[in-house]
């Protein structure tokens, strides 16, 4: 036993490196489901119920297709242009359709087909979230090149800068499951697609109230459960990283929901439902980039936070600047991306008491580095969506011969101008 151990102990790291943890592949295989059902049926709901009832399977439509779509682009090349080993700015083509995976095949800790597909689902919800920035007024076929075009030409290069060792990555970039990746440029391309494609005829003047605020409670819930695999399995590994990040992911819901609701009522002299899974949503997207760098306390100043500018936000792009960012994305998910990326670079310090967290990233040795690095991600993250997301729609709207449906088709519903069907036959 003796000479067993000491011929271990002689065996360099690397031997034990690329071994398959059954825990972490058992969690992981859970997480990649519940982030799935973030999107399927999760998403769809939410954003279903609060659209008018002459298109509520329009948006049902979108975001099934949308999934659909993004797992053909995953397959064929995103996946190796975001992981692949390439430059610092985009990967390379030597894993196109998985070409050398194996169900043998290692990633870390778990079998490389599941780090595929776990890596897949956010791919999916992604473009899926900036359904709401166009919601009752874009063509079908103007949804479907777009999401195919923006998710080549803008999720794929900043997941390859954050989490496939691209440049944000080398430079100590803090972002666990999806700041920048997911939120900032959802939020970035749907206040885009807003601005372009204008404003819903009405808005501002008719009522253009959600017409099932029960599917919508539906879709929260579900959205709150998918986001513990969605946090929690981005440490990749069943850990102590895992279960802190679910811990203040929860908190962050929590205190974002009841801050929303607080300062509604305050403002309007009522709570709404819509208010508090609105600042649950608020709360889920601003913890997401820094869910495994703080703790607890900081995780509940993080939620009030985003409550506090997330429901700010909203009301100042709608009511003062008049852009009608149907379903809210990019005051939440935009906002809240660039809040919790930002606070990330301050509460990852281990120095700061009960609001410590676990440790810079990189080679950063203090808060101030660490800003500056999370405030040129944000910043370049922005840039480069909303140029890119621009010119992309211009192109689609070219192609599509207009990117939006006609006046009389708005008016009649895309449910039936769409796809031929109605969402309720009572």
């Amino acid at each position: 036993m003796r000479a067993l151990l000491a011929l271990l102990l002689l065996l360099p790291m690397s031997a034990f490196a690329d071994t398959i943890d059954k825990a972490d592949t058992a969690w992981i295989l859970t997480a990649t489901a519940l982030v799935l059902f973030m999107t399927l049926p999760g998403l769809s709901f939410f954003y279903a119920g609060l659209v008018r009832s002459k298109n509520v399977l329009s948006v049902l439509m979108q975001c099934f297709a949308i999934a659909c779509l993004a797992s053909i682009v995953w397959l064929a090349f995103g996946y190796s242009l975001a992981f692949g080993e390439g430059n610092a700015f985009i990967g390379d083509f030597s894993k196109a359709f998985l070409n050398g995976v194996g169900k043998d095949s290692v990633s870390g800790t778990l079998p490389e087909p599941l780090f595929f597909i776990f890596q897949m689902t956010f791919a999916i919800i992604t473009p899926a979230l900036i359904v709401g920035g166009f919601a009752e007024r874009m063509k079908f076929s103007s949804v479907l090149l777009f999401t195919t075009g923006w998710l080549i030409l803008v999720y794929l290069p900043v997941c390859h800068w954050v989490w496939g060792g691209g440049w944000l990555a080398e430079m100590g970039m803090l972002d666990f499951a999806g700041g920048t990746v997911v939120h900032i440029t959802a939020g970035v391309g749907a206040l885009v697609a807003a601005i372009v494609i204008k404003n819903r005829h009405g808005f501002g003047s008719a009522n253009l109230i959600p017409h099932n605020l029960t599917m919508t409670v539906a879709g929260a819930g579900m959205l709150w459960v998918g986001w513990f695999g969605f946090n929690g399995g981005s440490a990749v590994a069943a850990n102590g990283d895992a279960a802190m990040a679910m811990l203040v992911t929860h908190i962050s819901a929590a205190a974002g929901s009841l801050t929303w609701a607080g300062l509604e009522w305050k403002k309007y002299g009522k709570p709404s439902v819509l208010g508090i899974v609105t600042g649950m949503v608020a709360g889920l997207g601003t913890i997401t980039p820094a869910s495994g760098f703080v703790g607890p306390a900081a995780s509940l100043v993080i939620g009030i936070s985003a409550g506090i500018v997330c429901f700010y936000c909203t009301n100042l792009i709608k009511q003062k600047w008049k852009i009608d960012d149907s379903l809210d994305v990019f005051p939440v998910h935009g906002v809240g991306g660039i809040l919790g990326t930002f606070l990330a670079g301050i509460f990852c310090s281990p120095d700061l008491g009960i609001f410590s967290g676990y440790g810079f990233g990189g080679d950063n040795q203090n808060i101030a580095q660490q800003l500056g690095v999370q405030s040129i991600g944000i910043v370049a993250t922005f840039a480069y969506t909303a140029i890119v997301s621009y010119f992309l729609l211009k192109v689609v709207g070219l192609m599509t011969k207009g990117i939006r449906v006609d006046h009389e088709q708005e008016i009649q519903g895309l449910d039936i101008v769409s796809h031929e069907e109605r969402g309720y036959n009572l």
